[in-house]
């Protein structure tokens, strides 16, 4: 490997990295603007919920499409227009005079949010080998975590100037408008883009078949069982970890965040916990796991699973307690997303990538957009939104439970 080409490898990987640090500024502010949009519109929680389940209802039919087309369209293209599209329907959002139009405008930013998970993982594993794909996905996934922390720094602010919610939906999709572009510029698909050779040639179609259309690659993926069922696990796996994104700011935030302006830190330590897990986890199944990925994600899952009960049961008037576990809680539910993403390639093959992310994404936002209403109910049924922690810990466990499922011999057969 030339030195040239490992500037390009690092190049690319950072660029893909830099464009999605500000995605979810036009995806999760909307759990910020929650208090303000229940106040204006004189409306429960659960109405609130479903907006969201629009949205993630709209990411999950996203990805089921643009994940295929990942694989057949440049992948340079389509997360930039999906960035561009995303911030229209924010700043349209900001101006909308119900909830009628807040939902449909919102789940039509969900489809163009889709458009960028599965293009940039696709691009990883084009300029990434088997042998580093697990560290190299973890840095992508950091990054993820990280546009969490961009997004809830960007929101504490707003909300500290005293600013109304809707130019939660305006400021910071700016930042994205700026890395898109660069990225746009900048990017390439593949190394063969730049004249190198591509560094997995032989981590090709499972199948062994030299057809490619869009119905043979969606044949092929469909008929893998076993990753079939690393994408159920990887469905309530997200169901949890959206539980405590779009929620926790409702929890800690309360009816006037102003009494207690303190709470608003510790819902920073959430998104601030996901980053260091998404690098950690990459990382520590390539080293402690032996590239044991299944392994990797039951410890994370049980791990989440044990520290939302506590979270429930814990004095929630001691801050610097509540504090460390929302830090350790997204830690441990979001860590192991690094570690399905690798999947993807390892069990599919690197002309199937963009397929796979995109269904396992598409599962994973169905389930969440499921969970949504749900925890919403409960907070209006029992009027205390500690119990979302309870219904979280059992969601975990379930999915520690489906990854279980998944054999290693079986895993270890499929990957070399």
């Amino acid at each position: 490997m030339t030195d040239t080409f490992r500037k390009q490898q690092w190049k690319m990987l950072l660029l893909t990295m830099f464009c999605y640090l500000f995605f979810y500024t036009g995806r999760h502010n909307f759990g910020w603007a929650a208090q303000g949009m229940v106040t204006d519109f004189n409306v429960p929680f659960a109405t609130i919920g479903w907006i969201s389940f629009a949205m993630l209802m709209g990411y999950a039919i996203g990805q089921f499409v643009n994940g295929n087309l990942a694989d057949r369209f440049s992948a340079r293209i389509m997360m930039p227009l999906g960035a561009y599209l995303s911030i229209g329907t924010n700043v349209a959002i900001s101006f909308a005079p119900s909830l009628n139009w807040i939902m449909v405008l919102w789940a039509m930013n969900g489809f163009f949010q889709s458009m960028a998970w599965a293009p940039g993982g696709k691009i990883i594993s084009n300029w990434w080998g088997k042998e580093e794909k697990g560290k190299a996905f973890g840095f992508y996934t950091m990054a993820a975590g990280l546009s969490s922390v961009v997004t809830y720094l960007l929101s504490i602010l707003i909300l500290k100037q005293n600013m109304e919610w809707r130019m939660l939906f305006r400021l910071p999709v700016l930042l994205l408008l700026i890395t898109a572009t660069l990225f746009l510029i900048f990017a390439k698909d593949k190394p063969s883009d730049l004249g190198f050779e591509n560094p997995d040639e032989n981590l090709t179609l499972r199948t062994g078949m030299k057809e490619d259309s869009w119905q043979m690659r969606y044949k092929d993926v469909l008929g893998n069982i076993s990753f079939l069922r690393v994408t159920l696990a990887f469905g309530f796996e997200s169901m949890a970890r959206y539980g405590f994104i779009f929620w926790v700011p409702v929890h800690y935030l309360g009816g006037n965040w102003k009494d207690n302006p303190n709470n608003l830190w510790v819902t920073f330590l959430l998104p601030v916990g996901m980053a260091a897990g998404a690098v950690s986890f990459g990382s520590l199944s390539d080293t402690v796991f032996g590239r044991n990925r299944v392994a990797s994600i039951r410890f994370g899952m049980l791990s989440s699973a044990l520290i939302a009960l506590i979270i429930f049961i814990s004095p929630a008037e001691n801050m610097a307690l509540q504090a460390f576990f929302m830090l350790l809680a997204g830690f441990f539910v979001y860590g192991p997303q690094a570690n399905f993403w690798t999947l993807c390639p390892e069990m599919l093959g690197n002309e199937r990538t963009g397929t796979g992310i995109g269904l396992m994404n598409m599962t994973g936002y169905l389930f969440a957009a499921l969970g949504e209403p749900l925890l919403g109910k409960v907070i209006d049924i029992t009027g205390n939104t500690s119990h979302i922690f309870l219904i979280i810990a059992f969601i975990c466990l379930v999915s520690a439970g489906a990854i279980s499922t998944v054999s290693k011999s079986t895993y270890i057969a499929m990957r070399t």
